[in-house]
């Protein structure tokens, strides 16, 4: 079993337009997972979002990802792993 400090980080860049968030959390809604945290904001190279998850087995994580990527306007999808202490503000 996972260490409940054991966090997934998901680091996308995707183009802006109006459904894109929705979209992004598809993946995790249908493997019953609510993110833990979640920000999106305009950067200078789209939107840059950031979803993190604790608990998240890796194989799950895989199978997200590999979703999110097959999302129109996704450009990019980064996957870190960490049992470090949580660099988000989750309250």
């Amino acid at each position: 079993m996972l260490s409940a400090a054991l966090t997934t980080r998901f680091d996308l860049r995707a183009e802006p337009s109006p459904g894109l968030l929705p979209r992004l959390l598809q993946p995790f809604a249908k493997r019953d997972v609510t993110p833990d945290f979640f920000q999106a904001r305009q950067g200078v190279e789209g939107m840059e979002i950031t979803i993190a998850c604790q608990g998240l087995e890796p194989g799950t994580a895989a199978l997200i990802a590999g979703n999110l990527g097959q999302v129109i306007g996704v450009s990019r999808v980064l996957v870190t792993p960490s049992d470090q202490a949580r660099q988000y503000s989750l309250g």
